[in-house]
């Protein structure tokens, strides 16, 4: 007899990132219309209303590469220690980005945030690589979002450096 549904392992991972995204996704719709409104931002700043599409399609893609790379190495072993403690480390820092810039207001950290995230990111896909493909080409839109993400969050504390 089955405990655990076939699926659960697939739904449980997938929606696993999107947990972080919402909590962090308060503090976010508190502090956009009144400090994050005031900021100065570049001309290729993306709209607000694109960030939490993103984040989601983003999330999900990532929190099923990690279902690909769990299910392929046979669950929670001594193989999967650092394919999957790279990803939860990235999760970590992925979710305390937002209560850093948003919710302390503190941009620079924020920027240092980010730039860990890239590197457990990239770190992350290069070792899903050789156990699932796939799951490493589910991590390529997340590195290049955290890219521009990185960039954006340099600019807006160049920029604003002097604003409380």
């Amino acid at each position: 007899m089955e405990v655990v549904p076939a699926w659960a392992p697939a739904v449980g991972f997938t929606l696993l990132p999107h947990a972080g995204g919402f909590l962090g996704g308060n503090i976010t719709k508190r502090e956009i219309p009144t400090w994050y409104q005031t900021l100065q931002k570049p001309s290729w700043c993306p709209p607000n209303w694109m960030f939490a599409p993103v984040w989601g399609t983003l999330y999900t893609s990532m929190g099923y590469g990690s279902y690909l790379v769990w299910k392929e190495l046979g669950g929670f072993n001594e193989k999967s220690v650092i394919p999957l403690g790279l990803y939860a480390g990235n999760l970590a820092l992925n979710w305390a980005w937002t209560p850093i810039f948003f919710g302390a207001h503190k941009m620079g950290w924020g920027l240092v945030t980010l730039l860990l995230t890239t590197g457990t990111a990239t770190a992350t896909t290069a070792s899903w690589y050789n156990i699932n493909k796939a799951a490493a080409y589910l991590m390529i839109p997340y590195l290049a979002w955290l890219s521009l993400a990185s960039a954006l969050n340099y600019r807006i504390w160049k920029d604003n450096r002097n604003k409380k």
